[in-house]
């Protein structure tokens, strides 16, 4: 007989294990080449018991595999992540890659995580925003947090310097209304989407990562997967 997953017979209405408030971030605007960075921002609070069980090299790892996995049953299935010996694809419908990232850079100390993937090129990338930019997400910790009671936790994601396809200045005479049209479209939905990926760390469930380069490492070191 095949067992139920054990979560499923708690209550539907029971309390998360934290709580998350959505941080506003200012607007910063296009630089003069087109570049863009919009930072999205969180506040996870959560018991102290549970921090130090997730935080792991390992769990930063899954942090960015919980990501991607967000993105494909958000969009579902729309969109599907492919996996390269050196790169990370976002493919839509199966043939069109919106967005194509170098492998990412692990950086972990004790009180601070992050996962950059450098962007490549795609679709949504203008020619002369390829190999510029990334996106970057990353939790810190207060060092100097005592007792067993909650901890507020800062979860951010950052793209930076990201040269729209919409906005690149080579298209002079569209620059205006392209940066607007971004604006109404691709940025709106990143927010979106970002501000619903952060609320869904309420349940500190993390997927496992497909590649595990990280898997069973210490936290305090520096490493590339």
């Amino acid at each position: 007989m095949r067992q139920r997953d054990p979560r499923k017979l708690l209550p539907a209405n029971r309390p998360l294990p934290t709580r998350v408030t959505i941080v506003r971030v200012p607007e910063q605007g296009y630089r003069a080449d087109g570049s863009v960075t919009t930072r999205q921002e969180a506040q996870v609070t959560i018991p102290r018991a549970a921090l130090d069980r997730l935080w792991t090299a390992e769990n930063l790892e899954n942090l960015a595999r919980t990501y991607w996995a967000f993105l494909i049953r958000i969009s579902l299935g729309l969109l599907k992540i492919r996996y390269g010996p050196d790169s990370r694809e976002i493919v839509a419908f199966g043939f069109i890659v919106l967005l194509r990232f170098h492998r990412p850079d692990y950086e972990a100390d004790a009180n601070r995580g992050c996962v950059t993937w450098r962007i490549n090129k795609g679709f949504l990338v203008a020619p002369g925003g390829r190999d510029k930019g990334h996106l970057r997400i990353c939790v810190e910790r207060p060092a100097d947090v005592d007792g067993d009671g909650e901890v507020p936790v800062t979860v951010t994601s950052e793209v930076g310097a990201f040269v729209p396809m919409l906005t690149f200045p080579g298209l002079r005479a569209l620059s205006g209304v392209g940066r607007w049209l971004y604006r109404q479209t691709q940025l709106r939905i990143h927010v979106i989407v970002t501000h619903a990926f952060l609320r869904s760390l309420a349940d500190l469930e993390l997927e496992a990562s497909q590649i595990g380069s990280l898997r069973l490492q210490p936290p305090a070191e520096e490493r590339v997967a």
